[in-house]
């Protein structure tokens, strides 16, 4: 009989941090702890999927939390369904010797649609009159029921935004230990994320983040005694770590400035036009895709970036290729930023023209990702608690309403912590802790994952079902 496995994904989790948490400290104490090598971009969709692949982001596709589809004329972040994840899946590889293998993802991104046997992921009620409320999709879909029902209703609002913080990240702990309960499955994949907000707010070197991460491990704790009572292997492993940082860079603004993107205008806002832009950036954290129109604008643009203040490195083909980035829905050009530097999605050059959905949590709408939706604005905080209330008391009366307490340039400037680069100290890089040291090495690499764990699946139970930890 081969033992279950439960995958917990510590976003941020590195060696620094690791001292803070006793309880992963013991794990990675009686198992081991190695380096785990990620891949570039270092964030998080690509990294989840080269985990579950085995792939490179040439290989499965995922080259970004988003991208240009260009096939939409669109830029869009944050999609969810499984299909767009190319090459063999984990599960599919652990069922090939193992019919009937049973897999749990837990908030693991690309969730929708996966051939996973229970599903959990984030998913709000969208209303008709444009109201946003707290919810989860579930597969089965009485698994829902089930999980609110003993949890309550997932705390969207703490899984991103101002307001971000250990509650969601307790529920979804909760859930695992939930689901591993009532369905005892052979895989259990748990993202865990409440690491990602601090550290962004306060810089991974922050007395914050140090507070985080021993908030993080007392949640972590019944998870993984929970787990190792069952006799279940545990490892826990981190996609990527934060860098200190001090310095937006505006890409988009630059661009602009060159006459190579350009917007339209409704009711007095801005909005990028992708359909005549000559080039344009999608900003991800410490790597920007940039969407050449027209081959022989490339070198242009190319030299125009490098000259940008903050710009580490400008990725062509080939060096796209050297990092395992070369796919067709890559940029022509992927910048990387210097250490202590990140890229902003900002594309207007007057705050009063920028669009409605600049100053929201708006992950779907904005055409790049925005670590200023973690703060109430800081050129203004009382303001942005007055509307905040307003809001709130707009919803209670079931009104539509707008949440817009996110800061613009202040916002951008208010960030402290960044991630996309690869790691320069491997004490800022992500880890690897394992419960089973007989799979000790020093190092692996992301690429290695998907094979460790089909070993860890097919490892055999000792006689009395439980493993030390």
């Amino acid at each position: 009989m081969s033992r279950p496995l439960v995958v917990l994904d510590v976003v941020g989790l590195t060696a620094r941090l690791l001292p803070h948490m006793p309880r992963l400290s013991e794990v990675a104490a009686t198992g081991f702890r190695a380096r785990l090598e990620t891949v570039l971009p270092a964030v998080t969709c690509p990294v989840q999927s080269t985990f579950l692949t085995g792939e490179l982001p040439a290989g499965h596709g995922i080259v970004g939390n988003g991208w240009f589809f260009r096939d939409l004329g669109e830029v869009l972040l944050w999609r969810q369904h499984n299909r767009l994840v190319s090459g063999e899946k984990l599960w599919t590889a652990a069922r090939r010797v193992r019919p009937g293998y049973t897999v749990a993802n837990i908030c693991w991104w690309y969730a929708m649609g996966a051939d996973v046997d229970w599903t959990v992921t984030p998913r709000p009620v969208y209303h008709a009159d444009g109201r946003k409320e707290p919810d989860c999709y579930t597969d089965p879909p009485e698994l829902h029921d089930e999980l609110t029902g003993e949890l309550g209703t997932f705390p969207l609002f703490s899984y991103w935004g101002p307001r971000a913080g250990i509650t969601s990240s307790r529920w979804i702990c909760r859930a695992a230990e939930s689901v591993m309960a009532r369905h005892e499955p052979d895989l259990t994949l748990v993202y865990i994320p409440h690491l990602d907000y601090d550290l962004q707010r306060y810089g991974p070197s922050s007395s914050q983040a140090v507070a985080a991460a021993r908030e993080l491990d007392a949640v972590l704790a019944p998870l993984v005694n929970a787990a190792i009572t069952r006799g279940a292997t545990v490892v826990a492993l981190s996609e990527y770590g934060m860098t200190d940082v001090d310095r937006p860079v505006h890409v988009n603004r630059a661009l602009r400035a060159a006459g190579l993107l350009r917007v339209h205008t409704q009711n007095g806002r801005e909005l990028l036009d992708p359909w005549t832009s000559r080039a344009f950036a999608v900003a991800d954290h410490q790597v920007a895709h940039v969407y050449v129109r027209e081959p022989a604008d490339v070198p242009r643009v190319a030299a125009l970036c490098a000259q940008l203040p903050g710009v580490a490195e400008v990725l062509g083909a080939g060096a796209q290729q050297r990092h395992g980035l070369a796919h067709e829905r890559s940029g022509e050009l992927v910048l990387v930023a210097e250490p202590s530097a990140w890229f902003t999605y900002y594309y207007w050059l007057d705050d009063a023209r920028a669009p409605d959905f600049a100053p929201l949590v708006d992950i779907h709408r904005k055409p790049g990702y925005d670590p200023g939706e973690l703060f109430l604005d800081p050129a203004n905080p009382y303001a942005a608690k007055a509307r905040a209330a307003t809001a709130l008391l707009r919803k209670r009366l079931g009104l539509r309403y707008t949440m817009n307490v996110v800061g613009l340039d202040a916002g951008a400037r208010a960030v402290r912590g960044s991630h996309g680069r690869l790691p320069g100290d491997p004490d800022e890089g992500p880890i690897l802790i394992c419960s089973d040291p007989a799979v000790r090495r020093p190092a692996y690499r992301a690429t290695e994952v998907k094979d460790l764990l089909l070993e860890l699946s097919a490892a055999a139970a000792p006689a009395n079902g439980r493993r030390p930890g």
